[in-house]
């Protein structure tokens, strides 16, 4: 497409083919910041690069923020979970605003980030940092012990987690000391915090002069394994809830612009409470799904509310209006295999001749023995589905997991 050049240049940070295809077809012009393995790939197919490597921090940190401005960029979008403080970093620079470095920091660590939802008066767990096992141990008890279990009663569980991993990476669930003596010892520091009963939920917000664009609920069927959006009638109904919530969200980290990522939970009495938020695009390919479903790409969504040269009504005229534009409903399904050995793919007849079924992305596997799934682990690929009926949808993608498709 042809680049517009009094809109706004941007760097995309990160690696990601969906993003890339995104931004060739948008009016802005743009630039891949990658690792330099992905060099030989961009100057093949001569996508703008320039390689840097984000696992190195040191004093030579501020160039790739120099480079950028040298080159004439306006802004810089992290495309995932380990590109947001660079982001902020670069952004601090870029637009020549200091604190947006700081906020990125709180977007990044999960025990900072819920210690300023709480000063922003928004219902977390109760949580704390854990240095190492007896730190777990001690929480745990005294968990149990606020919730007035008596000896011999089941503990409620904890949850542990990574301070700065996307998603369900590092996540665990304890409910026992013994269970405490699994963790390894390199995987402290972590987050510990008091267990949740209620609906999980995610929300894509995007959010332009610090008001809310478009904001979409993505509805988990289990966490981990499957997603669809919209979401269904029932949690829909929590709509004006959850966008007074976001908009808490945006005033307590100061949010002027971008993509926001959060989770939480609804109990059964309707209450709220704040899981996590990200600043950058979700996982399990939502963007995808939203695309399936409303026509818009989400990685434009993203340049176009980061970019410091939008315009409200070019933000306005981009994005349809939520639910009632979606066309169907659409879903993943993240597959694990069940069995210990497997030797092919095979996908279960069911699945393929449901009409909902549209696609997948899993291969043949490489080795025959799968590796024991620690924590949540990691899916080996992703089923699509789309349909009119958000509960038909949501019952096939649960009945997804007593399915094997590695045998």
């Amino acid at each position: 497409m042809q680049k517009d050049p009094n809109k706004g240049y941007i760097a995309l940070l990160g690696w990601s083919l969906n993003a890339i295809e995104a931004a060739e077809n948008f009016d802005r012009r743009y630039i891949v910041v990658a690792p330099d393995w992905a060099e030989d790939y961009c100057q093949k197919h001569d996508i703008p690069y320039v390689p840097w490597n984000f696992e190195r921090l040191n004093d030579r940190s501020i160039e790739i923020a120099e480079t950028l401005k040298e080159k004439g960029v306006d802004v810089a979008i992290p495309l995932y979970e380990e590109t947001v403080e660079w982001a902020g970093a670069i952004n601090s620079v870029l637009l020549d605003n200091p604190r947006i470095y700081g906020q990125s920091l709180l977007l990044r660590d999960k025990a900072l980030m819920k210690r300023r939802a709480q000063l922003g008066g928004i219902r977390v767990g109760i949580f704390e940092e854990a240095h190492d096992k007896d730190d777990v141990v001690r929480f745990l008890k005294r968990v149990n012990q606020t919730l007035l279990k008596l000896d011999g009663d089941p503990n409620d569980p904890i949850h542990l987690k990574a301070f700065d991993k996307a998603g369900c990476l590092g996540h665990r669930v304890i409910r026992t000391p013994d269970e405490v003596d699994t963790i390894p010892d390199e995987e402290f520091p972590v987050l510990m915090e008091s267990h949740l009963d209620g609906w999980e939920f995610a929300v894509e917000a995007w959010i332009h002069d610090g008001k809310i664009a478009f904001l979409n609920i993505s509805e988990y069927v289990t966490l981990g394994y499957s997603v669809f959006v919209p979401a269904s009638p029932e949690l829909e109904k929590y709509r004006e809830q959850i966008t007074a919530q976001i908009e808490k969200l945006i005033k307590a980290f100061d949010i002027e612009f971008g993509l926001i990522h959060p989770e939480y939970f609804v109990t059964s009495d309707g209450e709220m409470y704040f899981g996590e938020v990200a600043y950058r695009p979700p996982g399990f390919k939502v963007f995808e799904l939203l695309e399936r479903v409303y026509g818009f790409n989400a990685y434009q969504a993203s340049m176009l509310v980061f970019d410091p040269k939008s315009t409200k009504e070019e933000v306005a005229a981009f994005f349809p209006k939520e639910v009632v534009d979606a066309d169907g409903f659409a879903g993943c399904f993240g597959v694990y295999p069940r069995r210990r050995v497997v030797s092919r793919l095979e996908i279960p007849e069911e699945t393929e001749d449901h009409p909902y079924f549209e696609s997948h992305e899993l291969t043949s596997p490489v080795e025959e023995t799968v590796t024991k799934r620690t924590a949540f682990g990691t899916h080996w690929g992703l089923v699509y589905f789309k349909g009119e009926d958000a509960h038909t949808l949501r019952d096939l993608l649960k009945r997804q997991e007593d399915l094997d498709f590695y045998v």
